[in-house]
């Protein structure tokens, strides 16, 4: 296996994006990570897009070649990547894979979502499609609903108080307000997440990541390829797995653990020869509260059940034990579904190039993306290393 680097990244402010098209946000933010990586077109010879509702919401499938077509390079390699809202983790997994194997020197990966288009009714059923619709969609169950019962176990198993978990909103808030990209940058206060509306008891309206549109894009390499760049600083993809678990929450021993988290995670730290401790920057999936504190535990920052605690105690600032989601993570930056893992990818490549701004951690390093596809029905962990 080659090693791999990204050499460039792009992305589009998020939110509600009337004047352009799904194809519009793509190439938008595929031709900026081209620029950042000073290559041609010419130079990429695959691409992955990922997303996961366009066949619904746009009528629109077969993205692989309709974005190359919208690029100017047909002809290239190019297929569509789903995985609900894990999407973006897994497609930048087998953009890994294809350069590390050897088969391609340089790829795109780039993941876009547009979603404000359609009525509400609509994107609830789309995202419901990340779970059985069988089994747990036909009898009337909502994405936010199944949440609500992995919030509900987790506060009666380990006593845990709403007040605690429901910080993890206001941190990413918090950052949002230093990202130019990110769909709501305004603070809020754990008051205000408490006093807003429930959708499903008990989540509340500042506990869920907002619908948006968006696109994100990231430039993979070989080594041998980038040094060619000259480039100041090269970020180093040292492991990305994925893993899944049962897809539905009925078929799990346990609510309050994702267990496709523990495996990836598990993995991708022997993968890059490091321990949780090691790691210096993350971003978390936080489609709601509780599942950022969840995934504290999970990646191993905490004991089961005291995932909150790391938020009350300033454990995830920027300069905390292990800072998280200075961006704004899903809940603030914003959750365009099938292109946020890749936002994810763009914010830690910023930081280990110390191009984070306000929000710029000092000294990072190493960096874990993690991305979840359902109710942690698939996972991908992918962490990166600055290498110069």
């Amino acid at each position: 296996m080659r090693d791999v680097v990204v050499i460039g990244v792009g992305l589009t402010k998020i939110g509600e994006h009337w004047d352009k098209s799904l194809r519009d946000l793509f190439t938008e933010a595929a031709l900026k990570a081209i620029q950042d990586a000073e290559i041609s077109l010419n130079d990429i010879e695959a691409m992955f897009v990922s997303n996961m509702s366009s066949g619904y919401l746009q009528g629109q499938e077969h993205l692989g070649s309709l974005m190359a077509t919208w690029l100017g390079i047909p002809g290239v390699a190019a297929c569509k990547v789903e995985a609900a809202c894990g999407s973006g983790g897994v497609a930048f997994h087998l953009g890994y894979l294809a350069v590390a194997s050897g088969m391609y020197d340089c790829v795109l990966v780039g993941g876009v979502e547009k979603m404000t288009d359609a009525i509400t009714s609509d994107v609830t059923t789309a995202l419901i499609m990340a779970d059985d619709q069988e089994y747990v969609a036909s009898i009337g169950s909502t994405f936010v609903g199944l949440n609500a019962l992995v919030y509900r176990a987790y506060m009666h198993k380990y006593n845990a108080k709403q007040e605690d978990i429901a910080l993890f909103s206001v941190h990413c808030h918090k950052y949002a307000l230093n990202n130019p990209y990110a769909q709501f940058r305004r603070a809020i206060t754990l008051e205000d997440v408490l006093k807003s509306p429930i959708i499903a008891d008990p989540i509340h309206l500042l506990e869920s990541a907002p619908i948006g549109d968006g696109a994100a894009a990231v430039i993979l390499s070989s080594l041998e390829f980038a040094k060619k760049l000259k480039k100041e600083v090269l970020v180093k993809v040292e492991a990305s797995t994925v893993a899944t678990d049962t897809l539905s929450l009925f078929d799990r021993e346990d609510l309050t653990t994702l267990r496709a988290t523990r495996i990836a995670a598990e993995k991708a730290y022997k993968m890059a020869k490091i321990e949780p401790k090691d790691i210096d920057v993350m971003e978390v999936h936080d489609a709601f509260s509780i599942l950022g504190v969840i995934h504290l535990e999970d990646l191993g920052f905490a004991k089961k059940g005291e995932g909150w605690k790391l938020v009350k105690e300033g454990e995830i600032e920027v300069d905390g034990k292990i800072p998280t989601n200075l961006f704004g993570g899903l809940k603030a930056r914003g959750h365009p579904v099938g292109a946020t893992g890749v936002y994810q990818i763009v914010e830690i490549v910023w930081q280990l190039r110390g191009e984070a701004g306000k929000s710029q951690v000092d000294g990072a390093e190493i960096g874990l993306a993690q991305s979840v596809g359902g109710v942690g029905g698939t996972v991908a962990i992918n962490i990166l290393r600055r290498v110069r």
